[in-house]
């Protein structure tokens, strides 16, 4: 069973990787043998992670990515097929939120969320499924949505929209790319306890925040690690345009 979830052939772009969920994703799949394109804005945090990952053994390159800048995205993959060979996995990772109630959203706020979380994504995928198609090779695409994609809480309201435009460009890209041998899914997180939030789940609100979710627990990095690897190897070979939520049973509540 072990080979069924084997990445060592795959070269993987990862997005957003200089911190978060996207370091975490890129050394999880570094480690179970992927070469592993990083790819941020962060380039000082990047190279860092990406001698952690050789010095393990691993294989990866840090390429620079601005996801709200088409050239940007274009420019990035070339860098990394240059280094790596042929993106034959892209984990479509990068993205912010600006908390704020939407009568205090500015159109600026919502151009920087909805430019980096959805214009970005949809771009860099269909940029990689058109080189894909062009080398008559298969490709998988994972984009990151939240379960804020489906269910909603106040002052994050263009992120929430970002995330669910994430939810149908998955299932839109799904059924256009399948006769193209090109899988796309979506991983739905609930709340993740990373280095940008771990101070807000000791303040009264994150801890209240927390008892609502049924396993009474915010979850942590690692626990993305099954789903990831589900994901981005062969073992999800016949799923295309799912959503995989991994959220401690939060949108039950």
């Amino acid at each position: 069973m072990s080979d069924l979830f084997d990445v060592s052939k795959e070269t993987i772009l990862v997005t957003g990787a200089s911190q978060g969920l996207g370091r975490q994703f890129a050394r999880v799949l570094a480690a179970h043998g992927a070469a592993v394109a990083l790819a941020a804005r962060q380039a000082d945090k990047l190279k860092s992670l990406e001698e952690e990952i050789r010095g393990k053994g691993g294989r990866a390159a840090a390429v620079a990515l601005d996801v709200t800048d088409t050239a940007s995205i274009a420019r990035a993959v070339d860098a990394a097929e240059a280094a790596l060979g042929p993106v034959t996995v892209l984990i479509n990772n990068a993205g912010i939120a600006i908390e704020k109630l939407a009568t205090e959203q500015t159109e600026a706020d919502w151009d920087a969320v909805i430019g980096a979380n959805l214009k970005g994504a949809y771009f860099l995928a269909t940029e990689l499924a058109r080189r894909m198609i062009a080398r008559k090779q298969s490709g998988n695409i994972v984009n990151i949505a939240s379960v804020l994609g489906t269910g909603v809480l106040k002052a994050v309201s263009p992120y929430a929209i970002s995330k669910a435009g994430i939810i149908q460009a998955t299932k839109a890209m799904a059924l256009e790319l399948a006769g193209q041998n090109i899988r796309i899914n979506a991983l739905a997180p609930g709340y993740i306890d990373t280095e940008m939030n771990h101070a807000f789940w000791s303040t009264p609100a994150g801890e209240r925040l927390a008892k609502r979710i049924p396993q009474r627990r915010v979850g942590a990095e690692s626990d993305l690690d099954g789903a990831i690897l589900l994901l981005a190897s062969q073992a999800s070979r016949y799923m295309t345009g799912s959503v995989i939520t991994v959220d401690g049973g939060f949108l039950l509540n």
